[in-house]
């Protein structure tokens, strides 16, 4: 559904799209409430919601928001923890703690130091001083998510959406987010809210992965710290050799460049 608009123009697009709204039963679902509270929603469903926002009715398409709001509380639910104790800085043993959280607890020192405290009729130590570890510095600063949004990312773009939301949502690092096609789209502002996020991403069209690099190129202010996430099939629509520049130019300076080519369940995109 976005490829299309690589090669008809957009009236015939419209047309298309029209069509497979009727062909999906996308429109009945989305105007029928039982209905839609009997179907499963998962996020191909959602990145077909999404190529089609463009010829819905106002009426379907909160509906089409109710159906996203759903899959995208579920995937928050799920890939939310992850990425937040990453985050959070793993164990530092050569430091200590005498305020641990349970996880960050030295047993073997609490137990040693709270050895006068043993109850004998209950078998048991009162832990009344806790020893644990301290925890390392958090190394990221700055995240910035480049997502390809032509018609073959459209599962990676949805979680790619809800990711960067939790990102935007740990004080430890600074996260963008950029969506491109021929185009460059600068998302950030919309990270606190995945929905809206999602549906200002507009799924189709070429591609031209190096103008988005430029992009981000000019949102680095510390490149020693700054993460910066591609996810893209890297079938470039621009200058291939000029893309390749820019990465390698990128990777120079000190920014760790990370290329992700679906970010889906599947996770076997096709890709050049």
């Amino acid at each position: 559904l976005g490829d299309i608009r690589n090669y008809f123009p957009s009236s015939v697009v419209q047309v298309l799209q029209r069509d497979a709204l009727e062909r999906l039963n996308l429109r009945q679902m989305l105007l029928q409430p039982e209905l839609l509270e009997a179907v499963e929603p998962n996020v191909h469903l959602v990145a077909d919601l999404l190529a089609l926002k463009s010829v819905m009715p106002a009426r379907t398409l909160d509906t089409a928001r109710q159906v996203v709001r759903r899959v995208v509380d579920e995937l928050m639910r799920k890939l939310a923890n992850p990425p937040r104790q990453a985050i959070a800085g793993s164990l530092n043993r050569a430091a200590r703690s005498q305020r641990p959280r349970h996880s960050e607890i030295d047993w073997q020192r609490t137990i040693r130091a709270n050895l006068k405290h043993y109850q004998p009729a209950y078998r048991t130590i009162i832990p009344e001083r806790r020893i644990g570890y301290g925890r390392k510095r958090a190394s990221l600063r700055e995240i910035i998510l480049c997502v390809d949004q032509s018609g073959s990312m459209g599962t990676s773009v949805v979680y790619s959406g809800i990711f960067g939301a939790v990102l935007a949502s740990t004080p430890a690092v600074r996260t963008r987010m950029v969506v491109f096609d021929t185009e460059v789209a600068d998302l950030t502002d919309d990270l606190h809210d995945p929905v809206e996020l999602l549906f200002g991403v507009q799924l189709g069209g070429g591609t031209d992965i190096n103008r988005a690099l430029a992009y981000c190129q000019g949102l680095v202010r510390q490149p020693h710290e700054t993460i910066l996430v591609l996810i893209s099939d890297l079938y470039e629509g621009g200058s291939r050799e000029e893309m390749l520049k820019r990465a390698a130019a990128l990777v120079g300076s000190g920014v760790q460049l990370v290329v992700l080519l679906a970010l889906s369940d599947k996770g076997a995109p096709s890709y050049d």
